[in-house]
């Protein structure tokens, strides 16, 4: 009786491993499903990513034309100054001195002037009766003439005189944000040459320098494109931040190729009204690189590399997935610009790539959308504070003018 429940036993388990084989055998498993979607057709520009630092148009080391003793500054440091705002006065008494000095030389020249020319107006007069030379007379012209010269000289001398005590009030040479005092009241400085103490510095502020190096091939490129006068528009953002949205324009290349490198330096010029942007700041260019044209444009994931080529997974109307190699462009928000390899009807694999593990495989294509979401490049919109008035160290208060 025992050994018969065993032998039925044994009948079911057979019977149930055959129905399993059997199911087993009944198909193939379904298709993977994946998500497809035509390529996104948009008109594109390129830009080209550079990274680089802020310098200022203009840079001044502020040094005193004449030497003397300082009264007083007539700034604040850190302040923005106009181009001619005073800033240092030198205590005049000494060149005024000088001036006073040469003013008396050019009285006595004066002087000498009339006295030469009554000697040469009597001596002409006695030549007519014979009573003198006319040695003597051409020796009184020539006094005459001499005494002119003495006048011209004297004359320049009361000028540059009136220069030294003009230079006696130190003005800011360009418009810009001055930097710290280097010199206090009551010093001593030297000045008239380019060895003379510097007073402080001063860098313009509006508009600004962006200074990067770019290839030879990215050289090339721009000059052809500005070949019709255009000049190339430029983005900068700074390191904090997540958007280009300080604009200018490409304004200078440098003369040569640095034969070392082989890169060339480029300069864009952008407006800095606020000046908020500061010179030796580091930051991120983009330089449109070519004009408008039409691409297509993928998801950059949707992209497979391979040892020597990338492809991107299409699927056919019956479900087939064929891989297509294709040449790369930039990536525009996010999605990879196909320059050649599919067309815009092409169903392409935006999602569920993985499932598909050899060509030719059978997939369920589930429709997608490819989505771009451009970045907004706005200029921000930037006004600049009233010019200082300051007169003096002690009297200074609140803030003062934006340079150029």
């Amino acid at each position: 009786m025992r050994r018969l429940k065993i032998v039925a036993v044994s009948a079911m388990l057979a019977a149930a491993l055959y129905g399993c084989a059997k199911t087993e055998a009944a198909g193939p498993p379904p298709p993977a499903p994946v998500t497809v979607a035509n390529p996104l057709s948009e008109r594109i520009v390129d830009w080209d990513d550079f990274t680089g630092r802020f310098e200022a148009t203009q840079s001044v080391d502020v040094r005193a034309r004449v030497g003397g003793y300082v009264q007083a500054v007539h700034f604040r440091d850190g302040d923005f100054v106009r181009r001619g705002q005073l800033l240092f006065t030198l205590d005049p008494r000494p060149a005024q001195a000088q001036l006073a000095s040469a003013q008396a030389q050019l009285a006595q020249a004066n002087a000498q002037v009339s006295l030469t020319r009554t000697n040469l107006t009597r001596s002409e007069g006695l030549l007519a009766s014979q009573a003198v030379s006319q040695a003597e007379v051409d020796t009184n012209r020539a006094a005459v003439s001499t005494a002119q010269a003495n006048v011209a000289a004297a004359q320049a001398n009361v000028r540059a005189r009136q220069l030294d005590v003009e230079f006696t009030r130190v003005t800011a040479p360009v418009s810009g944000r001055v930097s710290d005092r280097r010199i206090d009241p009551g010093n001593l400085i030297g000045g008239g040459s380019s060895a003379g103490d510097v007073l402080t510095t001063i860098v313009s502020s509006s508009p600004i320098y962006f200074v990067f190096d770019g290839s030879e091939a990215t050289l090339l490129k721009y000059q052809r494109q500005t070949r019709g006068g255009a000049s190339a528009p430029v983005r900068v953002r700074l390191q904090d931040e997540a958007d280009f949205v300080h604009a200018g324009t490409l304004d200078f290349t440098d003369n040569a190729i640095d034969a070392s490198s082989g890169s060339i330096r480029l300069r864009a010029v952008i407006q800095n009204a606020d000046g908020f942007l500061k010179p030796g700041m580091f930051g991120q260019v983009r330089v449109a690189g070519a004009g408008a044209y039409d691409a297509l444009l993928v998801p950059d994931a949707a992209i497979s590399a391979g040892a020597d080529r990338r492809t991107v997974s299409v699927v056919a109307a019956d479900g087939t997935v064929t891989p297509r190699p294709v040449v790369l462009g930039p990536l525009v928000d996010g999605l990879r610009v196909i320059r050649s390899g599919i067309t815009a009807q092409d169903r392409v694999i935006i999602n569920g790539g993985s499932r598909v593990q050899q060509p030719g495989q059978k997939v369920k294509a589930n429709p997608g959308r490819i989505t771009r979401t451009p970045t907004t490049y706005a200029a921000p919109v930037t006004t600049a504070p009233p010019a200082a008035t300051a007169t003096s160290a002690s009297a200074l208060s609140g803030s003062v003018a934006i340079g150029d």
